[in-house]
């Protein structure tokens, strides 16, 4: 059960967020400032900075939480699950962590078509992939004491990133209108099937 506080704490994020995209959308992520979206919120910059750390957190979350979310999620697959699946499992969840489809969607078009914006979520991505890499060669082991190389468990990490991005960014192309599970099957497939 959410408290009063988490309940406030949520309706304010919500709108912050609310006005930080639709600033975005308006005048172009470079263009706009936190002061600008702290007026239009209603809400002092230091107030907004409690809530997000930076203006790329209103784009992207929280990355470090996404990151071990996602970490967290792969390591309590079932053992006899593959790796791949295993990611799979781990993306499904963060997928809708942070937001509903259709603000998923609005902040991925943001991403792929800001180049500085792109450039930091590749940056940290590349982060929760190292993080990444333990987990995926202890599941690739024979047994314990004898895990897979990395060569193998960062191969597979690095698919599975390329293939969610490509999946992610020809979703926000399509406006959405095919779906993104899908869309990541079928990237994997191409990848795995036809290498």
């Amino acid at each position: 059960m959410t408290t009063l506080w988490e309940r406030s704490r949520q309706v304010a994020v919500q709108a912050i967020l609310d006005t930080a995209v639709r600033l975005f959308a308006e005048q172009g992520y470079e263009q706009t400032t936190i002061a600008q979206i702290a007026r239009e919120a209603g809400i002092s910059q230091r107030s907004l900075f409690r809530y997000f750390g930076t203006k790329e957190d209103l784009v992207c979350g929280d990355q470090e939480a996404l990151g071990e979310l996602l970490k967290r999620t792969v390591e309590q697959q079932p053992a006899e699950m593959s790796a791949w699946d295993a990611l799979r499992a781990g993306f499904e969840v963060i997928l809708t962590a942070n937001h509903p489809p259709e603000r998923a969607l609005e902040l991925s078009r943001l991403i792929f078509d800001t180049p500085s914006l792109h450039a930091r979520y590749i940056e940290k991505r590349l982060r929760w992939q190292a993080e990444l890499v333990p987990v995926i060669r202890a599941r690739l082991g024979n047994g314990p004491g004898h895990p897979a190389p990395d060569m193998q468990a960062k191969a597979i990490v690095a698919t599975v990133f390329a293939c969610i991005d490509t999946a992610t960014e020809l979703w926000a192309g399509h406006d959405g209108q095919i779906d993104l599970a899908d869309l990541y099957d079928q990237c994997l497939a191409a990848v795995r099937d036809h290498g």
